[in-house]
C-alpha cells in the first residue's frame, strides 16, 4: 500500500468529514486492497474478506464526523478491520457453540413441536405414501404392514410366491421411507420458516 503524502491524506479527511463522496473514493482506492489482503489472510475466506472490507468502510463513511486528521488513518483503517476480524470470529464461534448446544440438548422445544405435527400428519402422510405404489405392492403392504399378515398368508391370499411378496414388501418399504423422508424435510423447512 502507497500511503498517500501527509497533507493530501489530511485535505481528504477534512473533504471527508463535510461529506464529500469524491474523498471517500480516493480513500477507499487507496487503502481498499491492502486491507482486503490483511483481513484475506486472517478469515480465509474472500467473501467474508469483501463484506469486512465493505463494512469497514461503511463505518469510515458513517462515523466520518469524528475521524481526527492529524492522526494516522491507515492505522485507523486497521484498527476498524482488526475489530470487524475479531467480531467475525467471535460470531463464527458463538455459532458453533450454539449448533453443538442445540444438537446435544436434542433440540428439545423444536422436537416436541417436530413430534406434535408428524403425529397428525402421520396416518394422512402413510396414506398418501401407500397411494403412489403400484396395485400388487401396495396390497402386499397394507396386508404385511397395516393388518400383520404372515409372508405365507399373503402370498396365498393374492396367489403369488412368498419370495415375491418379499420382494415386493422391500420395494414398497423403501418407497414409503423415501416418500416419509421428503415429507419430514418439507414438514421441518415449513417449521423453520415458523419458528424464525
Amino acid at each position: 500500500m502507497t500511503l498517500l503524502p501527509a497533507t493530501y491524506e489530511k485535505d481528504l479527511l477534512l473533504r471527508l468529514r463535510n461529506g464529500d463522496e469524491h474523498a471517500f473514493e480516493e480513500l477507499y482506492r487507496s487503502y481498499s486492497k491492502r486491507i482486503f489482503v490483511n483481513v484475506l489472510k486472517l478469515v480465509k475466506d474472500e467473501d467474508q474478506a469483501q463484506e469486512i472490507l465493505q463494512d469497514v468502510f461503511i463505518k469510515i463513511w458513517n462515523h466520518r464526523k469524528n475521524i481526527d486528521p492529524d492522526k494516522s488513518f491507515p492505522a485507523y483503517l486497521f484498527s476498524i478491520a482488526k475489530n470487524l476480524v475479531r467480531d467475525f470470529f467471535r460470531k463464527a464461534a458463538l455459532d458453533r457453540k450454539l449448533q453443538a448446544m442445540l444438537i446435544a440438548n436434542g433440540t428439545e422445544l423444536y422436537d416436541h413441536i417436530e413430534s406434535a405435527l408428524y403425529h397428525k400428519e402421520s396416518t394422512a402422510i402413510l396414506q398418501s405414501a401407500i397411494e403412489t405404489l403400484p396395485l400388487q405392492r401396495r396390497a402386499i403392504f397394507t396386508l404385511c404392514k397395516m393388518e400383520g399378515k404372515s409372508y405365507d398368508e399373503v402370498a396365498a391370499a393374492l396367489g403369488i410366491t412368498v419370495s415375491t411378496v418379499g420382494n415386493q414388501l422391500v420395494k414398497a418399504t423403501r418407497t414409503v421411507k423415501q416418500y416419509f423422508s421428503l415429507s419430514r424435510y418439507c414438514i421441518t423447512v415449513i417449521l423453520a420458516l415458523l419458528i424464525t
